[in-house]
């Protein structure tokens, strides 16, 4: 095996032994972006003397006592939250050439823990899509399949793990950006509750959204990073002062009891044949894991869709009315002030971001709010309530992340609206604010299929446990993309 196939945990695993140091681990996942990332496009920045300075200080800091499992690990990071002396994009024109000041706390805690930044990955302009072709700079490739969309918003996230060109890797979720992504390209990502990871210093896309996650190659690694990220944060007023558990001592493979809820609506009219076949035999693995699957009904989650592009949105056209081209980021002088806005404006924001101000801008304005927006929150607490009184009856709601496989690079360019329909699965828990893990649960024509793991508020732990117990029963996470002669071959 080489050093940049490892996880978060072998790779501890071996520094700890000193069989190998973090200035040969991070050499050897630098190497592998060199190698690879002309085809992927993963990364918008590489940081490569950097990386390699904290790989020093790793190595000085293990060799004087220190032995904590990200120190010396090498990490990508969504280009959307901020990185200290970084350029920090949110692969918008509009903020080329931005270097924060500062750290976002996500940041600054696996500094702190020791890990190494390798470099700030590719997304959907302001974390706004599902393909990673909204991107300003450049589209993002499926390392499974290069004509194809690795998903998004942290679609370089998930393209750099399945390529091995990270060992890990902190991305955002607004309506599904961590799940999605993770599974068209078979790794793993987990959206925490609203509220456990701060979001200071994340760009912000929708502020009752937004929520940092790890993306991973397995489970454990997963656990590894939240451990590290969960939190309050007096910088963060939405950050919620709740215990934090260990999730890696939640990781257990005996789920003998639980009981896994099968939503009626997550089999939706339209589904990937090949996608509801995984998703069925997935389920049939927790069965016979001891888990008891029952059906229960979340009956407004055809409404999730409609509710997410009137909050997220307007939430948007917030967020980016600060974007004037006075204070930082591109700025283009016009006649008058109004003019240097709409100059600036319309050059630095691609068709997507504009679209979703517009739309939010229009449920905002006066005549409308009442009709759209809060009509649109009273339907989100109609969501909300379903899933709780689901998970009333059990421990777990399972489900299909995507009803879909990875699509083709274009396949939506016509009618980019159209793709906003993919997301029926992975929205309503966001509105609702829950817990949600995407696992590797098997392939449709070639092409990974993941599954949806749900819990109640702040129990992460129990996502991750079920998660863990399923990944523990199946080989699904072992597959690599056909990058490489050593690649494995799909099971079809």
């Amino acid at each position: 095996m080489e050093l940049y196939q490892l996880t978060i945990h072998e790779a501890w695993e071996l520094l700890r032994k000193k069989e190998i140091s973090s200035v040969e681990l991070t050499e050897s996942v630098l190497r592998r972006i060199e190698e690879t990332d002309d085809k992927i496009r993963a990364y918008l920045k590489v940081t490569p003397d950097l990386a390699l300075q904290q790989a020093r200080e790793a190595d000085e800091r293990r060799a004087a006592g220190d032995d904590t499992p990200l120190l010396g690990v090498p990490m990508a990071i969504k280009d959307v939250i901020t990185t200290k002396g970084i350029e920090t994009t949110a692969a918008s024109k509009i903020l080329e050439g931005y270097v924060p000041p500062y750290d976002a706390t996500v940041t600054r805690k696996i500094r702190e823990a020791g890990a190494v930044i390798l470099g700030k990955t590719n997304l959907d302009e302001f974390a706004m899509g599902w393909s990673t072709e909204n991107s300003g700079y450049f589209v993002t490739h499926n390392p499974w399949d290069l004509d194809r969309v690795p998903g998004g918003s942290s679609g370089g996230n998930a393209a750099a793990l399945a390529a091995d060109e990270t060992i890990g890797s902190l991305g955002t979720d607004t309506g599904g950006s961590v799940r999605q992504p993770a599974s068209f390209c078979n790794v793993v990502g987990l959206r925490p509750s609203y509220g456990r990871v701060s979001r200071y210093g994340v760009i912000a896309f929708a502020s009752s959204l937004d929520q940092v996650g790890p993306m991973t190659k397995d489970v454990r690694d997963a656990a590894i990073l939240l451990n590290y990220i969960a939190g309050r944060d007096p910088k963060d007023s939405t950050s919620v002062d709740v215990p934090v558990p260990d999730y890696t001592a939640a990781l257990d493979a005996d789920i003998e009891g639980m009981k896994v809820g099968l939503p009626r609506e997550y089999f939706v009219e339209g589904m990937d044949p090949g996608v509801e076949k995984a998703i069925r035999e997935a389920i049939s693995t927790l069965e016979e894991l001891g888990a008891e699957v029952r059906e229960v009904s979340l009956p407004h989650t055809k409404y999730g869709v409609p509710v997410y592009y009137l909050v997220a949105p307007a939430e948007a056209s917030a967020n980016l009315a600060r974007y004037d081209g006075i204070r930082y980021g591109l700025s283009i002088p016009g006649e008058d002030v109004w003019d240097s806005y709409e100059k600036t404006r319309g050059a630095g924001f691609g068709d997507e971001v504009r679209r979703r101000i517009l739309l939010g801008t229009y449920a905002l304005s006066a005549g409308y709010y009442d009709a759209y927006y809060l009509k649109a929150q009273k339907v989100r607490t109609l969501i909300k309530k379903d899933f709780e009184d689901a998970l009333d009856k059990v421990d777990v709601i399972v489900g299909p992340t995507i009803p879909m496989i990875a699509f083709k690079i274009g396949q939506f360019s016509e009618d980019p609206t159209a793709m906003y329909l993919t997301d029926i699965l992975s929205l309503p828990n966001a509105l609702a604010g829950l817990p949600a893990i995407s696992v590797p649960a098997g392939f449709s024509e070639g092409m990974p299929v993941g599954m949806q793991i749900m819990a109640k508020p702040f129990q992460e732990e129990v996502v991750l446990h079920v998660a863990y117990a399923f990944e523990q029963a199946t080989e699904w996470r072992k597959f690599k993309p056909p990058l490489d002669a050593k690649a494995q071959e799909v099971k079809q």
